[in-house]
């Protein structure tokens, strides 16, 4: 678990160099007292781990920049991949004071060594209004566009990258998108059509996953309560950790077929292969049973495909913490 005496942390994402875990995370202080206020404080830290359990915090990652800058506000969540050359590169949400952090874009940074990374200044990458809402249309509080998740695709060669975002038309409680762009080089994007329909019931679909577990690809979200769409909520359902069982890396996705993987206590679920090739689940503790909000990473819980869903059993759950406290003995 990660919990920090003098900030809180929550969404997250992590990068693997074969010795270390490196998990990157927002943080703000908690002397801000209220942790709504976290968002317009937010930076990027940095900690490692060798087991997803245990982890020593490092060097912040990134702060907002010096202004003008797409990210003189706040850094928000992102992804890393490792490019040809072997340079680690991230590609992290932004918003501005100009935009009154109500603008999001998707830039990126560099680094040899997870440690000190460099800002790529040309590489923002905006919406592209034809096929993506923008402040302008002024049907949601803000411009979506944040979280971009980023991957190579055997099909094609190209790299993709999926992105919280909302779509041009559709009811306005319904248009959370999964974002789309491509590249060949990491560094010259191009904006697409969305891999997902509006109209499926979710407001927006934060930091999004698509991974290969044990034979079956998944596409992981989430999405608060208040988020979701007027209809869903009339059934009794649930805001949460979600999951759609997918045929491609690359989309398209059905999104209307998306299920509940965990509860709004915990939030950003991500999935992670432990050294023994075993698949895990990490999500931050968003609120405890009163309400209040928490603001740490839990320890690595086991997945498994349970009537051809991905789950957390109770019982995997159980028997990894009994394992571990067997280990540490």
């Amino acid at each position: 678990m990660l919990h920090l005496p003098a900030a809180w942390v929550w969404d997250f994402w992590l990068a693997d160099d074969g010795d270390q875990f490196h998990l990157f995370f927002l943080k703000a202080s908690r002397a801000l007292i209220d942790p709504d206020r976290r968002h317009w404080r937010a930076s990027i830290g940095h900690a490692t781990s060798t087991d997803l359990s245990t982890w020593v915090e490092q060097p912040d990652a990134l702060v907002p920049a010096d202004g003008p800058s797409f990210d003189d506000l706040a850094t928000w969540t992102g992804s890393i991949v490792r490019d040809d050359a072997g340079l680690w590169r991230m590609f992290y949400t932004g918003v501005d004071r100009e935009g009154r952090g109500l603008i999001q874009r998707i830039g990126s940074a560099s680094s040899t060594d997870l440690t000190v990374w460099n800002r790529h200044e040309p590489t923002v990458i905006e919406p592209d209004s034809r096929w993506y809402e923008t402040l302008a249309d002024r049907s949601w509080p803000d411009e979506a566009w944040r979280d971009p998740w980023v991957f190579r695709s055997e099909a094609d060669g190209l790299w993709h990258m999926l992105v919280t975002a909302r779509a041009k038309a559709g009811a306005v409680d319904q248009r959370g998108v999964v974002g789309h762009a491509t590249s060949a080089d990491l560094s010259k994007w191009s904006v697409s059509a969305p891999l997902s329909n509006p109209g499926a019931g979710f407001g927006q679909l934060e930091v999004l996953q698509v991974a290969h577990v044990d034979g079956h690809d998944v596409l992981l979200f989430s999405c608060l309560s208040s988020e979701l769409s007027d209809e869903r909520k009339a059934r009794g359902e649930r805001g949460g950790i979600w999951a759609v069982n997918v045929s491609s890396p690359t989309g398209p996705f059905e999104i209307e077929n998306a299920y509940r993987v965990a509860d709004e206590t915990l939030y950003v679920g991500r999935l992670v292969q432990n050294r023994r090739g075993e698949w895990h689940l990490l999500a931050f503790k968003n609120t405890a049973p009163d309400g209040e909000w928490i603001g740490e990473i839990t320890d690595p819980m086991p997945v498994a495909w349970v009537d051809g869903r991905l789950c957390i059993p109770p019982a995997l759950a159980n028997l990894e913490t009994s394992l571990s406290a067997s280990e540490s003995r």
